[in-house]
C-alpha cells in the first residue's frame, strides 16, 4: 500500500470538544510490511501537559511525525487544533511549536542569530519585533548570558534550550516536545519542567514525549502508554498510576525468614535490599493484616511494614510487560 491517506479521510468528522489532538484509526506502515502504528485513537485534552510514553519502536516518534505533517498516514485520520493533517497542515503549524528529534541549528551561527534566521523564516512573524522576540526567547530558556556564541560551540543541553527557544518564539496554542531535557544537568531538567507547567498555565497545550518516567509523574497532567505500535491506555496520570497495584514492603533485621512466610502466603516478585523485601500483594481477599501477623508468628521481627504507592513506571510495567527503554 502507498503512502497515502485512506478515503475514509474524505467523509471524516471533526475531532471532539475540548481536544487539540485527535487521531481515529491512525495507521502507518511502512514500505517492506513494517507495521509502525496500528490503529491509534489518540485524544489529547486542550490546557493538558500529555507525556506520550512507550519503549524503543513503539511507534512515537512515526506519530509524532504524522500529527506534524512530516509523513502522510497509511490509513485513518488526525485532527490537529481542529484541523485535518496533513491537508491543513500549513494552515495549522503556524500555531504548534515544536522540537522533535533534537534541534536543526546552523552551527557557525550563534544562538542568536539562529534564532533571527528561524523568525525570518516566519511569514506570520513582524519584522519590526523580531528583535524583542528573539530576546524574550532566549532568556525564558536561561540562554541570554550565551546568546553571542557560535552553536557549534554549545554543549547538547544548550542546543536543546535554543531549540524549545526557536519553539517559543511566538504564541503557540499547541508545543510538542520530543526528550525536551535530553542532554540537561539536574538544574537545567528542573528550569525546563518549570517553564512547561508556566506554559501550560498560559493555556498552552503541551505534547511531550519522553523517556523519563518521573518527568511525567511531575508535570504531565494527562498521559498515553504506547506499546509495538498500539496504544496501551490514556488517561489522566494520576488515574493510570492509581490503575496499578502498589508493592508489599517490609523491613526487618529476618529478610530470608519474611520473603519465606510472603511466599507460604501467596506473595510473588519477590525483591530482596538489604533489610527490605518487597512482593506483589497475593492476590484474592488477603489481608494485609493477617499477614503482618503471620510474620510474627513466623518469628520475623517487624520494623515497618506497609504498601507503596504505585508508581508510573509500575503502571507502565504492568500495562506493557517489559521495562522502559531510554532509546525510545
Amino acid at each position: 500500500m502507498t503512502d497515502t491517506v485512506a478515503a475514509t479521510a474524505e467523509r471524516e468528522t471533526g475531532p471532539g470538544p475540548g481536544t487539540v489532538i485527535e487521531t481515529r484509526g491512525l495507521t502507518k506502515r511502512y514500505r517492506g510490511g513494517q507495521l509502525a502504528v496500528d490503529g491509534l485513537d489518540l485524544a489529547v485534552p486542550a490546557g493538558s501537559v500529555f507525556g506520550f510514553l512507550g519503549p524503543n519502536g513503539s511507534g512515537k516518534t512515526t506519530t509524532i511525525r504524522m500529527l506534524m505533517g512530516l509523513i502522510a498516514p497509511t490509513s485513518g485520520t488526525a485532527h490537529v487544533l481542529g484541523r485535518p493533517v496533513p491537508t491543513a497542515a500549513r494552515t495549522v503549524l503556524p500555531q504548534v511549536g515544536a522540537l522533535i528529534e533534537g534541534p536543526a541549528l546552523y552551527g557557525f551561527l550563534t544562538g542568536r542569530a539562529n534564532l533571527v534566521r528561524f523568525d525570518s523564516a516566519d511569514p506570520t512573524a513582524d519584522p519590526r519585533t523580531r528583535r524583542a522576540r528573539v530576546e524574550s526567547a532566549l532568556d525564558r530558556v536561561g540562554l541570554a548570558g550565551a546568546a553571542g556564541k557560535k552553536a557549534k560551540a554549545y554543549s547538547l543541553g544548550m542546543k536543546q534550550r535554543l531549540g524549545l527557544a526557536a519553539a517559543l518564539l511566538q504564541p503557540r496554542s499547541l508545543l510538542v516536545l520530543d526528550e525536551p531535557t535530553n542532554g540537561l544537568d539536574p538544574q537545567g531538567m528542573r528550569e525546563i519542567r518549570s517553564l512547561v507547567r508556566e506554559l501550560a498555565a498560559e493555556g498552552t497545550t503541551v505534547f511531550l514525549s519522553s523517556h523519563l518516567l518521573d518527568e511525567i509523574e511531575q508535570v504531565c497532567t494527562h498521559a498515553a502508554v504506547m506499546a509495538r505500535g498500539r496504544l496501551v491506555v490514556q488517561g489522566p496520570v494520576s488515574a493510570l498510576a492509581a490503575g496499578a497495584r502498589g508493592r508489599l514492603t517490609v523491613t526487618t533485621p529476618d529478610p530470608g525468614e519474611a520473603a519465606r512466610v510472603l511466599a507460604a502466603h501467596g506473595a510473588t516478585g519477590l525483591v530482596t535490599d538489604g533489610d527490605r523485601v518487597s512482593a506483589e500483594a497475593p492476590p484474592g481477599e488477603v489481608e494485609l493484616a493477617d499477614l503482618n501477623a503471620a510474620l510474627v508468628r513466623g518469628g520475623v521481627r517487624v520494623r515497618a511494614f506497609g504498601v507503596e504507592r504505585a508508581s508510573l513506571e509500575d503502571a507502565f510495567v504492568a500495562l506493557t510487560g517489559e521495562g522502559f527503554d531510554v532509546t525510545g
